[in-house]
Protein backbone atom coordinates (compact mmCIF):
# COMPACT_ATOMS: atom_id res chain seq x y z
CA UNK A 1 0.00 0.00 0.00
CA UNK A 2 2.42 2.62 0.81
CA UNK A 3 4.88 1.63 -2.20
CA UNK A 4 1.48 2.28 -4.18
CA UNK A 5 1.03 5.46 -2.68
CA UNK A 6 4.85 6.57 -3.02
CA UNK A 7 4.55 5.79 -6.87
CA UNK A 8 1.18 8.04 -7.41
CA UNK A 9 2.74 10.85 -5.28
CA UNK A 10 6.02 10.67 -7.43
CA UNK A 11 3.95 10.63 -10.55
CA UNK A 12 2.43 13.85 -9.10
CA UNK A 13 5.32 15.20 -8.42
CA UNK A 14 6.76 14.33 -12.13
CA UNK A 15 3.67 15.87 -13.73
CA UNK A 16 3.86 19.27 -12.53
CA UNK A 17 7.12 19.92 -13.14
CA UNK A 18 7.72 22.04 -16.01
CA UNK A 19 8.44 20.47 -19.67
CA UNK A 20 12.67 20.50 -19.93
CA UNK A 21 12.30 23.16 -23.30
CA UNK A 22 14.57 22.45 -25.71
CA UNK A 23 16.87 25.07 -28.02
CA UNK A 24 16.62 25.37 -31.92
CA UNK A 25 20.36 26.94 -32.83
CA UNK A 26 21.87 27.73 -35.67
CA UNK A 27 25.80 27.93 -35.51
CA UNK A 28 28.77 28.23 -37.55
CA UNK A 29 31.37 25.49 -37.77
CA UNK A 30 33.69 27.78 -35.26
CA UNK A 31 30.67 27.91 -32.66
CA UNK A 32 29.28 31.31 -33.61
CA UNK A 33 26.47 30.91 -32.35
CA UNK A 34 23.21 33.18 -35.38
CA UNK A 35 20.47 32.20 -33.76
CA UNK A 36 18.87 30.37 -30.26
CA UNK A 37 15.15 29.46 -30.10
CA UNK A 38 13.32 28.60 -27.44
CA UNK A 39 11.86 25.30 -28.82
CA UNK A 40 9.65 23.57 -26.08
CA UNK A 41 7.76 19.80 -26.18
CA UNK A 42 5.15 20.80 -29.01
CA UNK A 43 6.23 23.72 -30.42
CA UNK A 44 7.17 23.93 -34.35
CA UNK A 45 9.08 26.25 -36.97
CA UNK A 46 9.64 26.33 -40.62
CA UNK A 47 12.52 26.88 -42.95
CA UNK A 48 11.72 28.74 -46.26
CA UNK A 49 13.45 29.89 -49.12
CA UNK A 50 12.64 30.95 -52.60
CA UNK A 51 13.40 28.62 -55.29
CA UNK A 52 16.91 29.55 -56.78
CA UNK A 53 15.62 29.35 -60.44
CA UNK A 54 11.37 29.28 -59.92
CA UNK A 55 11.89 31.87 -57.24
CA UNK A 56 8.66 31.14 -55.38
CA UNK A 57 8.86 30.80 -51.52
CA UNK A 58 9.50 26.98 -50.37
CA UNK A 59 8.77 25.80 -46.90
CA UNK A 60 9.47 22.61 -44.79
CA UNK A 61 7.91 22.53 -41.61
CA UNK A 62 9.51 21.13 -38.05
CA UNK A 63 8.76 20.28 -34.54
CA UNK A 64 9.98 19.46 -31.37
CA UNK A 65 8.49 15.84 -30.68
CA UNK A 66 9.77 14.76 -27.04
CA UNK A 67 13.03 16.54 -27.77
CA UNK A 68 13.10 15.05 -31.63
CA UNK A 69 13.53 17.12 -34.49
CA UNK A 70 10.74 15.84 -36.62
CA UNK A 71 9.54 16.89 -40.15
CA UNK A 72 6.17 17.43 -40.20
CA UNK A 73 4.70 18.82 -43.82
CA UNK A 74 6.40 20.74 -46.78
CA UNK A 75 4.89 23.25 -48.66
CA UNK A 76 6.05 23.50 -52.40
CA UNK A 77 4.11 25.99 -54.70
CA UNK A 78 5.15 23.73 -57.94
CA UNK A 79 6.84 20.63 -59.48
CA UNK A 80 10.29 22.62 -59.93
CA UNK A 81 13.86 21.19 -59.98
CA UNK A 82 14.27 19.49 -56.73
CA UNK A 83 11.19 19.30 -55.44
CA UNK A 84 8.37 16.79 -55.56
CA UNK A 85 6.72 14.40 -53.22
CA UNK A 86 7.77 10.85 -52.61
CA UNK A 87 5.45 8.00 -52.90
CA UNK A 88 4.73 6.61 -49.21
CA UNK A 89 6.23 10.04 -47.57
CA UNK A 90 3.16 11.94 -46.58
CA UNK A 91 0.23 12.78 -48.37
CA UNK A 92 0.58 15.15 -50.91
CA UNK A 93 -2.03 17.41 -50.78
CA UNK A 94 -3.47 20.66 -52.64
CA UNK A 95 -2.91 24.03 -51.91
CA UNK A 96 -5.64 25.39 -53.92
CA UNK A 97 -3.35 27.80 -55.33
CA UNK A 98 -1.49 25.54 -57.73
CA UNK A 99 1.12 24.30 -55.56
CA UNK A 100 0.41 21.98 -52.89
CA UNK A 101 1.23 20.48 -49.12
CA UNK A 102 2.60 17.09 -48.04
CA UNK A 103 1.62 16.51 -44.95
CA UNK A 104 1.80 14.03 -42.04
CA UNK A 105 5.62 13.59 -43.16
CA UNK A 106 6.63 12.49 -39.71
CA UNK A 107 10.67 11.82 -40.30
CA UNK A 108 12.44 12.09 -37.02
CA UNK A 109 15.92 14.12 -38.61
CA UNK A 110 18.93 12.14 -37.86
CA UNK A 111 20.82 13.36 -34.81
CA UNK A 112 18.27 16.25 -34.62
CA UNK A 113 20.48 18.38 -36.80
CA UNK A 114 21.50 19.02 -40.30
CA UNK A 115 23.53 21.18 -42.33
CA UNK A 116 22.21 24.23 -44.52
CA UNK A 117 24.42 26.47 -46.66
CA UNK A 118 22.11 29.61 -46.88
CA UNK A 119 22.09 30.77 -50.20
CA UNK A 120 22.55 34.92 -50.92
CA UNK A 121 19.41 37.09 -49.96
CA UNK A 122 17.92 36.16 -53.62
CA UNK A 123 17.12 32.83 -51.76
CA UNK A 124 16.76 34.46 -48.44
CA UNK A 125 16.97 31.02 -46.32
CA UNK A 126 14.91 31.84 -42.98
CA UNK A 127 13.78 29.82 -39.85
CA UNK A 128 10.40 31.04 -38.83
CA UNK A 129 8.34 30.57 -35.58
CA UNK A 130 5.00 32.02 -34.68
CA UNK A 131 6.86 35.19 -33.07
CA UNK A 132 10.41 35.24 -34.89
CA UNK A 133 11.86 35.76 -38.24
CA UNK A 134 15.56 35.10 -38.15
CA UNK A 135 17.23 35.03 -42.16
CA UNK A 136 20.59 32.71 -41.98
CA UNK A 137 21.07 34.46 -45.58
CA UNK A 138 21.22 38.03 -43.89
CA UNK A 139 23.87 36.31 -41.41
CA UNK A 140 25.65 34.12 -42.88
CA UNK A 141 25.45 33.67 -46.88
CA UNK A 142 27.13 30.66 -48.17
CA UNK A 143 28.32 29.69 -44.95
CA UNK A 144 27.60 26.09 -43.03
CA UNK A 145 25.29 26.56 -40.63
CA UNK A 146 24.18 23.82 -38.35
CA UNK A 147 20.67 23.73 -37.12
CA UNK A 148 20.02 21.78 -34.42
CA UNK A 149 17.38 20.95 -31.80
CA UNK A 150 19.41 20.56 -28.27
CA UNK A 151 18.51 21.15 -24.46
CA UNK A 152 17.97 24.28 -23.18
CA UNK A 153 20.82 26.52 -21.71
CA UNK A 154 20.40 26.74 -17.61
CA UNK A 155 20.85 30.16 -16.88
Amino acid sequence: MIRTVGRGLLALFLTALPALAEDLTATLPDGTELARLTMPDGAGWCVLWHHSVQGFEVQDCYRNQEGRMVLERSHQPDFAAGLGHLPGRGQQISDGAGGYWIEDIGEPVPGDAYLLRPGTMAVNHRIVTSDRDVSLSALAPRARVLIALQPGKTE
